[in-house]
């Protein structure tokens, strides 16, 4: 397709956003249009930097964004390529069928063992400019301790950050799949997920910091490519999620007085 039909597509409005997310609107616009069509390889990384006038960084969180959504697949060292509609509704199956609470606590579990081993690769195999887009993701967490739901979305572009610099496509590919269901509190607020629980007048807020500083610790340990602490970091703070779900779930469960 002609590099136009994509510039044409921009939407007119992108400077009220963030370029990641003009980027991503424009990209699934083209796909839903027809302009993008199913099995057709999106253009290079170059390519939509020189297109969007938008940096590698920029680039790369929009395609994070549009793998979450099923929208797209990376194939590792040959490029990203626009998905079947019966593919991209069946990426989305596993996320439709985690709905309780005990579903999302199974897949902790899950997540434990992948993306231990996943922070371990990535701390291995990281190039600097994952790690530099690793480095922006966790700022974005930072900056939004009170908006849930863009906090909610770049943890979720933070672990599929960590998923893709291991340089193993399957790791994205689960991830991918899972979408925003792998973050505990875009099914729960904060609040609810705090240890404190109603103790606290600020539960929420410091809920968001505990967490904020264990994804600080897995950024760290994978900025200064250690293996090992990124590991056990990574171990701790999916471990310490999957705690305070489960306490979470018995304060839902308990019978009320």
């Amino acid at each position: 397709m002609e590099t136009q039909d994509y510039a044409n597509a921009l939407p007119a409005k992108r400077r009220h956003k963030s370029l990641s997310q003009g980027l991503v609107e424009s990209i699934s616009n083209n796909i839903k249009n027809g302009i993008l069509k199913p099995g057709e390889k999106l253009p290079t990384e170059s390519a939509i930097m020189t297109l969007y006038d938008v940096s590698r960084t920029v680039v790369r969180e929009a395609i994070s964004h549009l793998q979450a959504a099923g929208l797209v697949q990376t194939r590792h060292g040959i490029g990203t390529f626009i998905l079947e509609p019966s593919q991209a509704a069946s990426t989305g199956m596993l996320r439709e069928a985690i709905v309780t609470v005990r579903d999302v606590l199974d897949i902790l579990e899950l997540r434990i063992s992948l993306e231990t081993e996943a922070a371990w690769l990535a701390a291995s195999r990281r190039t600097e400019e994952q790690a530099v887009a690793l480095g922006k993701a966790l700022e974005d967490i930072l900056a939004n301790k009170t908006e849930e739901n863009a906090s909610v979305n770049a943890d979720v572009r933070f672990h599929l950050l960590i998923a893709q610099s291991t340089g193993n496509r399957y790791f994205v590919d689960i991830l991918s799949n899972l979408g925003t269901t792998i973050i505990p509190r875009a099914r729960l607020k904060s609040a609810m997920l705090t240890l404190e629980g109603s103790n606290s007048n600020n539960s929420g807020t410091s809920y968001l910091e505990r967490v904020n500083r264990e994804h600080e610790d897995i950024y760290l340990a994978i900025q200064r490519k250690d293996p090992e602490a990124a590991r056990a970091a990574m171990r701790t703070h999916l471990s310490n999620s999957r705690e305070r779900l489960r306490q979470a779930q018995q304060r839902i469960e308990a019978p009320t007085a």
